[in-house]
């Protein structure tokens, strides 16, 4: 285990192993060490060394940490401290011992295993919770932040073991007074999930936010994504061009009401899709509930549990990794958040 650094005299970091790499990020678990011999279980982001050097996404890295400090909900990850050492900023953040949404599916596959349709209405629900507190937020005046998180998508969406749905990653999203973003000249996020204003360089609100949701929905229920291409750019073009389908016609499961709610969260019109995450909720919720008992966080851990096995259990992975620092670069991987100029008019 590797010494991470000292923030002041009784608490301290150590890196266990490293979680994940993005474009931008690194993501460690580590031990925290108080006083008296306290230890808690944290993760750790710090940002790319390649872009350390870089003012903007300093200060975006920053503002993230601020912003989400103060998002304390059951269905977003929760930030814990923002820190500096030897001039590197970290944050440490909630630790889920589970996976996110594209392992979760990719472990459906290895298996041969369908997603009960109730489950993945489940989830998608509890995303949706996630997304209108956020959306809701407001300062300490009560002004409303004004939060989009711009990159709702399977590997930001994590499902403990236990069966909690959680956000993550709001390293992108847009917030007054806390992250910086030239929305309309950038486009930023995952091309495969983004909502077609966002693809097509225009300024976003929340209801941005709950195409990616439609986008995350047909994706589970379908086992595949219906936008995702070659290459980004031919991604946000077929989220902006292609025809949304019946999507009865592709999953037998389905029947007319949840074929309405895919059609009204993916939506080209704006006027016409889902005008607030609460409202999506409500359909999303009443369609799993109607009847009486639905699927529960239990119900869902229950699942993923026997889905992935002795990993899932306390301890379940008992690989020991080699020691970490943070002084590590390394190239950004295959799926870092898509940061593309708009092209200029001759």
């Amino acid at each position: 285990m590797a010494s991470l650094f000292s923030i002041r005299g009784d608490l301290r970091y150590e890196v266990v192993r490293k979680l994940y790499e993005g474009g931008m990020g690194i993501v460690y678990e580590a031990e925290q060490f108080g006083a008296r011999e306290f230890v808690k279980r944290v993760a750790i982001k710090v940002i790319r060394q390649s872009y350390a050097s870089q003012r903007q996404f300093i200060e975006n890295f920053i503002g993230e940490a601020k912003l989400v400090a103060d998002l304390i909900h059951t269905n977003i990850v929760q930030t814990y401290h923002l820190g500096e050492a030897g001039g590197m900023f970290y944050i440490a953040m909630e630790l889920i011992r589970g996976v996110n949404l594209e392992q979760f599916t990719q472990k459906l596959a290895d298996k041969q295993r369908t997603l009960p349709l109730e489950l993945a209405v489940f989830i998608v629900s509890r995303v949706c919770r996630g997304l209108a507190y956020a959306h809701s937020k407001t300062d300490k005046d009560g002004r409303p932040l004004g939060i989009v998180h711009r990159d709702v998508s399977f590997k930001n969406i994590m499902i403990a073991f236990e069966g909690d749905v959680k956000l993550t990653d709001f390293g992108i999203a847009k917030a007054r007074g806390y992250l910086q973003d030239n929305e309309g000249e950038v486009v930023a996020g995952k091309a495969d999930y983004m909502s077609p204003e966002q693809a097509d360089f225009q300024i976003t609100d929340k209801r941005s936010d709950l195409f990616s949701v439609g986008v995350v929905l047909a994706h589970l229920l379908l086992g595949h994504n219906i936008f995702k291409a070659i290459t980004s750019e031919q991604s946000r073009d077929r989220i902006m061009t292609l025809p949304i389908p019946d999507f009865r016609q592709l999953d037998k499961r389905l029947d007319d009401r949840l074929n309405h709610i895919l059609q009204r969260a993916l939506v080209r019109d704006l006027s016409k899709r889902f005008a607030t995450a609460d409202e999506m909720l409500y359909e999303l919720e009443y369609y799993i509930y109607r009847t009486g008992y639905g699927p529960t966080n239990e119900t869902l851990g229950k699942f993923i549990r026997e889905l992935f096995g002795p990993e899932a259990l306390p301890g379940g992975d008992k690989t020991v990794p080699p020691p970490l620092t943070l002084a590590a670069s390394a190239q950004p991987d295959a799926d870092a958040h898509a940061a593309q100029r708009k092209p200029i008019s001759p």
